[in-house]
């Protein structure tokens, strides 16, 4: 299970992955690679429309005062390419039901990732947080780095004497000067924040190829009848007494669970980040298939930002606190 993979020593954990995973994974990229992260090269590949949250710094100027309307100029992505993975390792991901954690899964999804990429020579970075960003991991190649970055994933987050939520936005904001050239940046986070991270977002998405990687656990959208439980908030410690037989309860637990995916999902939808949802209950192979066909799939659409709607796990996801 993912949870017990979450505290495998690296080295025997990355060997699983390789053996159940990445070496399909590898296999099913193999030919179609530089169609996955497409754009940030210097070879021009093709021209077409302005779309929203294209960068302006793309745009044919010649071509677009031929035919009167923009256009933004595509490149053939680098063989050397920088990928980046944005973490949060914040109180709310060490949760999940059936013994399996948001973190967990995490862990195996940067681990299967940050192995393909890094057998093709291309380089990872990170940059980690806990209540704050507590660690940057430049970007490097090789397997021990990558055996270095799921230790720094699996160790005990920094203490903090202030209790407070999650500031999605400290993170991203710390990315925006950290990152020094055009990458595909991964942010891999279940989204639970405080307000302010959606324009941080958008800003890295224009510079960036951002995939947002939305973990969650199925216990966050529906209460069980459980009766009366204590729940606790796993960042600021504050607990209340609830009782979960309720059917009035569980109804209006579910509703406001709801509210939240919506504006959840707006957000994301409107930053102009792909969106990859990534369940404590998902099969990570099946997860990092889907995210090679919706990639190739954009491609070939040449569509700038977003997955295809229909290809995503769920159903499409203001500035609001998550």
């Amino acid at each position: 299970m993912a949870e017990a993979a979450a505290l495998t020593p690296p080295d025997q954990l990355l060997r699983q992955l390789e053996f159940t995973v990445i070496r399909k994974l590898d296999g099913l990229l193999q030919g179609d690679y530089r169609t996955l992260w497409r754009g940030a090269g210097v070879d021009l590949a093709d021209l077409r429309e302005y779309q929203a949250h294209d960068d302006v710094r793309h745009i044919d100027w010649n071509v677009t005062a031929r035919v009167q309307t923009p256009h933004v100029r595509q490149f053939h992505e680098d063989r050397d390419m920088n990928a980046w993975f944005l973490l949060d390792l914040s109180g709310s991901v060490d949760f999940g039901s059936a013994g399996v954690t948001k973190l967990a899964v995490a862990t195996r999804f940067v681990a299967a990732l940050a192995r393909v990429i890094t057998r093709h020579g291309n380089r990872v970075g990170a940059l980690l947080y806990g209540q704050r960003v507590h660690g940057v991991l430049p970007a490097r190649t090789g397997r021990l780095h990558v055996l270095e970055l799921l230790q720094r994933m699996q160790a005990p987050t920094p203490a903090s004497d202030e209790a407070r939520g999650t500031r999605l936005a400290e993170l991203l904001h710390a990315a925006e000067g950290s990152i020094p050239r055009r990458s595909v940046v991964f942010v891999v986070s279940d989204f639970i924040s405080q307000p302010g991270w959606a324009l941080t977002l958008s800003r890295l998405a224009r510079r960036h190829d951002v995939v947002a990687v939305r973990l969650w656990d199925p216990l966050e959208m529906d209460l069980p009848d459980a009766g009366l439980v204590t729940l606790q908030d796993a960042e600021t410690g504050e607990q209340i007494f609830v009782d979960a037989s309720s059917p009035a309860f569980r109804e209006r637990y579910a509703e406001l669970a709801e509210e939240q995916e919506t504006a959840l999902r707006t957000q994301l939808a409107l930053s102009g980040a792909d969106v990859l949802e990534l369940a404590t209950d998902d099969d990570l192979l099946d997860v990092l298939m889907r995210f090679a066909d919706l990639r190739k799939q954009r491609a070939r659409l040449k569509t700038p930002r977003r997955f295809p709607a229909t290809l995503q796990r769920a159903a499409p996801m203001t500035e609001t606190a998550t």
